[in-house]
């Protein structure tokens, strides 16, 4: 299908045409011309014409850390209705966490996984497990799994508990040039807590998760990374506490990188007030100090990328009392929303969002202009839109955005010569 793409917005700091108003040609998959002078651009027979008035058009979205259950967990997601929701959301690639059954920690799941999402709209690129079965005591099949395609090594919402661990497994990961993503937290300060530890938690009777157990754990992994001279990636961040902590270890030289999930950019732990199980995550919601702070910190580079932590759940696992539901949200179809909400302008969305989680990973990143391969999202930042039952793509919906109103809606998504409109 070859498209003209008339008058649209370009949002990409690495194209010549950044922030401005566009007419792009797609022939076969390819970007073959761009014109700033708006109407030189023509259509000729067979091309399919967009008007872009008032839209962006964004290097498509990569999520660095997403869960899809595929395989073992279907009735919660599966490749195929990920990738509904994705391309949804503007997503042209994720980066699948290995928490599934069986856990993907040889060359056996990560092959199953490409060669089910083969011939997608959007990438799908398996990341393995740091450890067998994800229990924190030997290593996984590191390489092997490297080289069958894994893009990097986590063992999911799993901390690796075990000092001496995370040091051989980051000593091997730098001797085959492989990244480990890690989730902080300390677990014997963690205990089993609820939600943040703070007033609130006081107030509504329920164990508090402290920041300390969070940066505790960064604390070591910086130790560990400075020891060993290795990269080390923390996902999903959400202290003022890590950002200065990393801030800090970043401008110390380690090799330190860092995401944030979208949903702690916007919500804060007052949500919790009525109980509402779909507003419990892990890290929890933290305060508005947090929130400024992580904001902050995107601004100023120390976090690196914005992920999604979409943690599809059926219902029986949400829809119960605050204590026993499980954590995660469905966030796909939601990030661009909550960082339009969150004050992000178009250039560090791509920034962010497209651009940088590509990078942390050695993936080609897609760049605008004249002779590339088209992979691109098209969104309005101004349109509003309600998430429901109708529109709602993934297989689960334990989200408290659903019957919300949002601003910021994907209208067109391009990739791998496929092309998905949104209505």
């Amino acid at each position: 299908m070859n498209l003209l793409i008339a008058g649209v917005t370009i949002a990409d700091p690495n194209s010549q045409f950044n922030q401005q108003k566009c007419d792009l040609r797609i022939e076969q998959g390819k970007i073959t011309d761009i014109d700033t002078q708006l109407g030189v651009l023509t259509a000729v027979n067979g091309d399919t014409v967009i008007d872009g008035s008032g839209l962006v058009l964004s290097p498509g979205f990569f999520d660095l850390n997403c869960s899809i259950g595929d395989p073992g967990f279907e009735t919660k997601e599966d490749i195929y209705t990920a990738t509904a929701a994705a391309a949804a959301g503007g997503f042209t690639g994720l980066a699948v966490l290995p928490h599934t059954k069986p856990v993907v920690h040889s060359k056996g799941e990560v092959a199953y996984i490409i060669n089910k999402a083969k011939g997608n709209l959007v990438d799908v690129l398996p990341v393995g497990a740091v450890s067998q079965d994800l229990e924190g005591k030997e290593l996984a099949e590191l390489y092997d799994m490297q080289q069958a395609g894994a893009v990097a090594f986590s063992d999911g919402t799993k901390a690796i508990t075990d000092d001496g661990f995370m040091s051989r497994a980051l000593q091997y990961a730098k001797g085959i040039n492989g990244l480990l993503m890690v989730y902080p937290e300390n677990k014997s300060i963690a205990g089993k807590s609820q939600i943040n530890e703070s007033k609130n938690s006081v107030l509504l009777g329920m164990k508090g998760l402290p920041a300390l157990a969070e940066e505790m754990h960064i604390s070591r992994d910086i130790f560990l990374a400075t020891y060993h001279d290795a990269p080390v990636h923390i996902s999903n961040i959400s202290t003022a506490g890590s950002v200065a902590l990393i801030k800090k270890a970043k401008k110390d030289g380690v090799k330190i990188t860092c995401d944030v999930a979208a949903h702690h950019l916007v919500f804060t732990e007052e949500l919790l007030s009525d109980f509402d199980s779909n507003y419990k995550v892990k890290p929890p919601l933290r305060g508005k100090t947090d929130v400024k702070a992580l904001i902050s910190g995107l601004k100023d580079g120390t976090i690196d990328a914005i992920s999604s932590q979409h943690r599809p759940h059926e219902i029986e696992f949400k829809d119960v009392e605050f204590e026993i539901a499980s954590y995660g949200i469905i966030a796909l179809q939601t990030v661009l929303p909550l960082l339009i909400k969150a004050g992000l302008d178009a250039g560090q969305i791509a920034e962010k969002l497209s651009i940088n989680p590509r990078r942390l990973l050695n993936l080609t990143v897609p760049v605008i202009k004249t002779g590339a391969e088209a992979n691109f999202a098209i969104y309005n930042p101004a349109a509003e839109w309600t998430y429901n039952a109708d529109n709602n793509f993934s297989k689960s919906a334990n989200t408290p955005l659903l019957n919300k109103k949002l601003t910021g809606k994907v209208t067109l998504v391009y990739n791998n010569k496929q092309l998905q409109s949104y209505g």
